[in-house]
């Protein structure tokens, strides 16, 4: 019996062969020790060699859409560019937006979550800092200064520099620019300020402790040269930085006034006096060149002030994290009886920004951007997901996609008009979605084991039923409607038989086999046999009829699958990456011409391969966009765009096909 052998190296450094029996046409793979055996389908077996290398496809993907703000824990990070752009960021990806136009541009120099973002006083030159991501090599906390005009790259400042992730930047604005300010979160929370524009990288002016409590925001004074104000939890801090390069600290004076738990925002009137914002609603005018409190304006908002902000003409505007208020002040902060209320389901005001003419743009904690005015009203210019975002089905017919996350969110998108069609609170924490083969039903499946049966045009709730007490991983209908498989991170794969247009449901069975939970599930073309992925890495086959599982996988080799989601197959064995522990891929989806192959990964990168991959070196191209888990991939009807999810990042990015 000859055996070819591969060599791959694994993350505990035990180097397993990947072998290739000839007389079996199986290949072993093994996955965190786990041996998988993939038998090579028979139109394959006379040229099969495990050492021949894949080439990858000619298709490539280019970054077409990106729908989320990242609102929820981040601040200042919404901006009116003179090209007429909306400026902010969601995942690692700047996203400028022209509303009028209705287009994106994006800047992707970053490698995982930005968490700040800053405008050069000419409002061409913009820094971008992010966080520690989860793989040090690659993503080490560090700023980015590029032009928002050509997207180019003007300085990265910092890299190994930074211990904790950039939460706070700032240039200086009464001598146009020169410095930028930073804060890193570490225990100390570290103020740095750099001469930009000095080196390939920038030069390091001085650096010192800012704050063993947390910062929220920095900012350099519009008037005063070399003056910097940071604040943050239980403080507001005023810096002078000297002719030497030395930082000196006065803490703002509170007295016998009632201290705030935070000051969470920052704000500079006309002359040049100082404005925070705090927890307790109130508004705190500090003289300028001092720190100590010349007005108080309380109460002016139930709970936290998140942003203030000083329009052009000298009129203050100020925004409830809690209450959802847009509240107007004449330059002497008196009421002008101006206000709005933003409705609830778009969440609290985190940031508030002027727009062109009257308008504002407000970023708010449930990840939306709302334009609009007091006389008009505010109406969301992008929507995204709150929390994480795990379900996505492309709609078979139209190009439309659906997304469900943890925010009880269920969204239907457009593809072409970059819009959301639909949105839906279903009350419970999505984990999966379906479409019916003719478009009109979703199933929807639920981190509680419950699952329901939507009418996909107009919202209604047909049905729900509930199969154990965790989470529905994977729903997916046979290719002729008639039944649905439920995968469950109860180890089970439930089978349903369905009826009536979608709408009725009956239980045939369960198939028990996994000996963990199941992760993904793919109907052959005739609706026969079912396969499935377990987080334990076995591929097993089904009867669905009878719920029985198939012991002799070799009579499934030359089988046809409706789709390709398994990410432990023949098909797939390249798109495991050299020293791979298993659960760095975490989907797959191929494309209805059977020619890519797509995936998603856990260091936030989509790939696209040649179908099929399996070759052990199958080579590929590859996008970064979201940060950490990518948790979901799928072509859309047409195979003209590819819509990948991110799950703490809350993402959904549009890619097209061929670019």
């Amino acid at each position: 019996m000859e055996e070819k052998t591969f060599k791959l190296t694994f993350l505990n450094d035990v180097t397993r062969d990947m072998q290739y029996n000839e007389e079996e046409n199986t290949v072993r793979m093994y996955l965190r020790g786990r041996l998988a055996v993939l038998y090579v389908p028979t139109p394959l077996m006379e040229s099969y060699d495990l050492h021949k290398v894949s080439t990858p496809p000619q298709n490539k993907l280019k970054l077409d859409w990106v729908y989320g703000y990242r609102g929820r824990d981040c601040r200042s990070n919404l901006h009116l560019l003179p090209t007429g752009e909306i400026v902010y960021f969601v995942a690692a990806v700047v996203v400028l937006y022209n509303m009028e136009e209705h287009n994106q541009r994006h800047y992707l120099g970053h490698t995982d979550d930005i968490k700040c973002i800053a405008i050069h006083p000419n409002k061409l030159v913009v820094a971008t800092g992010q966080v520690c991501g989860t793989d040090r090599r690659d993503a080490m906390p560090h700023i980015r200064i590029w032009n928002s005009v050509s997207l180019t790259t003007l300085c990265v400042i910092g890299n190994g520099e930074f211990d904790g992730s950039i939460c706070c930047l700032s240039f200086s604005k009464a001598d146009g620019g020169s410095y930028l300010c930073a804060i890193d979160e570490t225990s100390d929370h570290n103020i740095s300020i750099w001469d930009w524009q000095k080196g390939e990288r920038g030069t390091k002016v001085t650096e010192t402790k800012c704050s063993v409590d947390t910062v929220v925001c920095a900012e350099w004074h519009p008037l005063e040269r070399n003056q910097i104000v940071s604040c943050g939890k239980g403080h507001v801090s005023f810096w002078s930085l000297d002719n030497g390069g030395m930082l000196y600290k006065r803490m703002g004076i509170f007295e016998s006034r009632e201290k705030p738990r935070y000051v969470t925002c920052v704000a500079f009137n006309q002359s040049g006096d100082v404005l925070t914002g705090d927890s307790n609603g109130n508004i705190i005018v500090w003289g300028r060149g001092t720190n100590t409190i010349s007005k108080i304006v309380r109460n002016i908002h139930e709970g936290s002030i998140f942003s203030i902000c000083v329009l052009k003409d000298g009129f203050i505007v100020t925004g409830g994290g809690k209450d959802g208020k847009i509240l107007y002040f004449d330059e002497s902060l008196n009421l002008t009886g101006e206000e709005a209320q933003i409705e609830d389901h778009f969440g609290g005001i985190r940031t508030v920004a002027e727009g062109r003419g009257s308008q504002l743009l407000i970023g708010t904690t449930r990840n939306c951007i709302l334009v609009g005015d007091v006389g008009m009203g505010f109406n969301p210019a992008m929507l995204g997901h709150a929390e994480e975002v795990w379900g996505l089905a492309a709609h078979p017919i139209l190009p439309q996609f659906a997304t469900a996350g943890h925010d009880r969110l269920l969204q239907m998108w457009d593809s072409l008009s970059h819009t959301v069609v639909w949105s839906k609170d279903i009350g419970e924490q999505a984990q999966s979605i379906g479409f019916s083969p003719d478009g009109n039903v979703m199933v929807v499946g639920c981190t509680s084991g419950k699952w329901l049966a939507i009418d996909s045009e107009t919202r209604e709730l047909y049905t729900h039923h509930s199969d154990g007490s965790e989470p529905i991983q994977v729903v997916r209908f046979s290719p002729d409607g008639t039944l649905l498989a439920l995968g469950s991170r109860d180890n089970y794969i439930y089978i349903y038989q369905v009826n009536e247009d979608a709408v009725k449901y009956s239980r045939v069975g369960r198939c028990m086999g996994h000996s963990s939970f199941i992760t993904h599930l793919d109907w052959s073309i005739d609706g026969q046999y079912l396969r499935s992925n377990s987080g334990d890495y076995e591929l097993l086959y089904w009867n669905p009829g009878i719920c029985r599982q198939i012991p002799q996988p070799s009579m499934m080799k030359d089988m046809e699958w409706a789709s390709h989601s398994c990410i432990i197959s023949f098909e797939t064995i390249g798109i495991w990456p050299e020293g791979a522990d298993g659960t760095d891929v975490n989907n797959c989806t191929r494309s209805s011409d059977s020619k890519l192959l797509a995936t998603g990964d856990d260091f936030g990168k989509v790939k696209l391969f040649s179908y099929p991959a399996c070759q052990p070196k199958s080579l590929c191209h590859t996008y970064g966009g979201h940060s950490s888990h990518v948790t979901n991939v799928s072509f859309l009807q047409d195979d003209t765009r590819l819509i990948s999810t991110g799950g703490s990042d809350t993402s959904v990015l549009q890619w097209i096909v061929n670019y």
